[in-house]
């Protein structure tokens, strides 16, 4: 899984060879918000020519329009996978589906109506995770930009992905660059929720994101340490030397933990 999602415009060639050489997880170039209407087109044709040499990921525009269409047949064959922006209805992923088989796709959840699809949309086949698209979704739903105003929706969509058996959701981009400590404290707000991965419109962001997202030594030290006693106790309860009860559900945390760490790099 990745802890990092980093953007870059579809439309500026310079950004789109940068942003493959700067250390994210994976790389999203972008073909929707960033670029304006009349660059388009162009866009298109120089993401396509880039993903020949520099895989990553693609944000499209919405499903179901002519610009997704355009967009679909001119990348789709090429991208390591498929962002789908404003995604309202399992009906928009089986659109992009058809026009991109096999290929993974994260379903952004900006509008009132798409979160109250989550479920259905996290179980539409092809759905690798949803994620927050907390800007365009504060909008909508005319709340604050306090971690607090969207509990429940990070709540919702970490239950809806959970519940549809796929990876957890990606927490959307924290738009104040000088703010390292604003998006620590989001990061780390949404991870404790059941995300893991944000994504970055700047480089200087990564490597917040990269420490939140890895487990730390710390962490690591307790999982082995649960498993080996609780390993030792034949599987029955036992505690650690400090006084902590182990039992299975806490055993089976202790191995997503270590199972995690080994999926992504190390810092």
């Amino acid at each position: 899984m990745h802890r990092s999602y980093l953007y870059a415009p579809g439309h500026n060639p310079k950004l789109l060879r940068k942003a493959v050489t700067l250390g994210a997880d994976a790389v999203i170039f972008d073909l929707e918000d960033a670029v304006p209407p009349q660059h388009k087109a162009a866009a298109r044709t120089l993401v396509a020519t880039t993903l020949a040499e520099h895989p990553a990921w693609v944000r499209v525009n919405a499903a179901r329009t002519p610009d997704c269409g355009s967009d679909l047949a001119a990348v789709a064959d090429l991208a390591l996978g498929i962002k789908i922006p404003k995604t309202e209805s399992p009906d928009d992923v089986t659109w992009v589906a058809k026009r991109a088989p096999g290929t993974p796709l994260i379903c952004a959840i900006e509008t009132a109506r798409g979160l109250l699809a989550a479920h259905d949309i996290a179980a539409a086949p092809g759905v690798q995770h949803l994620a927050m698209g907390g800007v365009d979704l504060q909008r909508d739903l005319a709340a604050g930009n306090g971690n607090l105003h969207t509990l429940y929706v990070r709540s919702h969509l970490v239950v809806a992905s959970r519940a549809a058996g796929i990876e957890p959701p990606v927490d959307s981009v924290y738009p104040h660059l000088n703010d390292e400590a604003g998006l620590r404290e989001q990061a780390e707000f949404a991870r404790d929720l059941g995300f893991f991965g944000k994504s970055a419109i700047h480089p200087r962001q990564l490597p917040v994101l990269h420490e939140v997202f890895t487990p730390s030594e710390q962490e690591l030290v307790w999982a082995r340490l649960v498993v080996t006693t609780f390993d030792s106790a034949d599987g029955a309860a036992c505690q650690l030397p400090d006084g902590e009860f182990v039992d299975l559900p806490v055993a089976r945390r202790a191995r997503n933990l270590l199972d995690l760490a080994a999926t992504v790099p190390r810092r």
